[in-house]
């Protein structure tokens, strides 16, 4: 029976370490011409959690996105949101998901990466904003880190809620919103967080009875986590951020 247990154990590592890679399907270059054809900002959204969220149903970081188009349209910027999938939502892609986060996103960074420097090629007169929530904060920043020297002056990084695990690079043209030190998951307080982690399973079991599934990355909330463009610690300072940058 042990020697059962120690070949899944095994097997189950050698899963882990060398799966298939496994990539959802964003956008090409090509295929968003007509889309940011006449905009004059193109804004990256990427979700919390497996980043696997489409922006009709982020609920925690959509109102965000749509504050940060109406304060671009009041200044005269048109734009266009760009949704990126970092995971597929089954097993090989939770399994190549969670390797990426260990490997802090050293591949899907690089993609997304490339795609923005493809962007830039063909629309080099275009901004573009890469935003990313929680773990999303954290693959945006590496995705900014991972990009050309040349093309760092025309993307602009909002990342909100990146876990204390992140690596931290700085430039100007990040801007790192945390609620001003109360997101206990920025700052890694570890009891906050733990009792939020013993919540998360009742929270999502709930959400089930009451027919109101909710993922459990959404289930986890850890305190101080919930960001609203209405709280000065979020709008006025992206606001902020973005005058600087655009006006």
């Amino acid at each position: 029976m042990k020697k059962l247990i120690y070949l899944f154990v095994i097997l189950i590592g050698l899963f882990f370490l060398f799966g298939p890679e496994v990539r959802p399907d964003n956008f090409q270059p090509q295929e968003v011409l007509a889309t940011v054809q006449d905009s004059d900002v193109i804004i990256v959204f990427n979700s919390g959690g497996w980043g696997d969220v489409p922006l009709e149903k982020a609920e925690d970081f959509a109102p965000i996105i749509e504050k940060i188009q109406q304060t671009l349209d009041q200044w005269g910027y048109g734009t266009v949101v760009i949704p990126y999938t970092r995971t597929k939502a089954d097993l090989f892609g939770r399994v190549a998901g969670f390797r990426e986060l260990m490997n802090n996103f050293k591949n899907s960074s690089n993609d997304l990466a490339e795609k923005l420097e493809a962007l830039n090629e063909k629309f080099p007169d275009k901004k573009i904003i890469v935003t990313g929530l929680s773990v999303g904060g954290a693959f945006v920043t590496k995705t900014y880190e991972n990009i050309s020297e040349e093309l760092k002056d025309s993307v602009y990084t909002i990342a909100v809620g990146t876990p204390f695990w992140a690596d931290n690079f700085e430039s100007n043209n990040i801007i790192q919103v945390d609620n001003e030190g109360k997101d206990s998951l920025v700052r890694g307080n570890v009891s906050p967080l733990f009792f939020s982690l013993v919540k998360s399973p009742f929270k999502w079991l709930v959400s089930r009875i009451q027919g109101q599934p909710l993922p459990f990355s959404m289930a986890f909330q850890a305190q101080g986590h919930a960001y609203s463009w209405e709280s000065p610690e979020v709008g006025p300072k992206i606001i902020s951020f973005l005058s600087d940058k655009f006006r």
